[in-house]
């Protein structure tokens, strides 16, 4: 019994126009051509068909297709190869989730529901930040302060709650660095503070000494240490160490820092 190209389409749902391509890659000829064009099926080849529509299911490609047809290979074995693939996609489809699911909670727990309260706060942080500075780091510390604070002028409640959320999602990842082991005077330590060191750029210049100090204030000062500790308890100790590390290596900081802003 053989079957015209038309009654395959039908039967199996796969195009007339598609048969003919699986024709002219290899991947399943008629068993006949008559003179005049006409394309016939027997059973072979809609068992054959069957095979190829199932991988395809599955989600292998022509070519992996093709390739088990000619081998006759082991559909079980490639089946198994590509649901390893397929596993590797999970995974990496799972992260991707992760990350936008930290990001939705990042952005919902900046969010600012009263900004005449919160920047009346503000004001209220930043005078205390800068009594801070100033007792620790002296004049010195005042400016880098008046610098920073300068740089901030016209940002809105939603550039805060933007920034919070950036803030964030730098510590969960700095804090994901450290509980892998990775120590502070690590090269992929280094690879992480650099953003770190990038935002505080964007803000103020500071000098190899400045930034090394920088680091000390997530033991010293409250208000750091809070934001750290927040995303992981242990991180504000090793962001004190990570900063100085960064400064040294990557700065050209040659000595500790002796506590002076510069």
């Amino acid at each position: 019994m053989r079957f015209s190209i038309s009654q395959v389409a039908k039967a199996s749902g796969v195009s007339a126009r598609m048969l003919r391509h699986y024709d002219a890659i290899g991947l399943l000829a008629p068993s006949t051509v008559t003179t005049n064009g006409y394309r016939w099926y027997g059973r072979a080849e809609l068992l054959r068909l069957q095979r190829i529509l199932v991988l395809r299911r599955l989600g292998l490609g022509l070519e992996q297709i093709g390739q088990i047809l000619r081998e006759q290979a082991d559909e079980a074995a490639a089946l198994r190869g590509h649901l390893a693939h397929l596993e590797d996609e999970r995974r990496r489809l799972d992260q991707i989730i992760t990350t936008v699911k930290e990001t939705i909670s990042d952005l919902d727990a900046a969010r600012i529901q009263d900004p005449q309260r919160f920047f009346a706060g503000l004001r209220k942080e930043q005078a205390t930040m800068r009594q801070t500075l100033g007792k620790s780091f002296g004049q010195a510390g005042l400016a880098a302060f008046d610098a920073a604070d300068t740089a901030q002028d016209g940002l809105t409640a939603a550039d805060y709650e933007h920034a919070a959320a950036q803030g964030t999602a730098l510590f969960r990842r700095l804090a994901k660095v450290m509980r892998n082991g990775i120590t502070p005077e690590e090269p992929a330590a280094l690879d992480e503070v650099a953003e770190h060191y990038e935002s505080v750029r964007k803000y103020w210049q500071p000098t190899p000494e400045a930034y090394a100090a920088l680091g000390r204030m997530y033991l010293t000062d409250p208000q750091q240490r809070w934001m750290a500790e927040q995303v992981d308890p242990d991180l504000s100790a090793w962001l004190a160490a990570a900063i100085p590390a960064y400064a040294r290596h990557r700065l050209g900081l040659h000595q500790p820092p002796d506590g002076r802003l510069a």
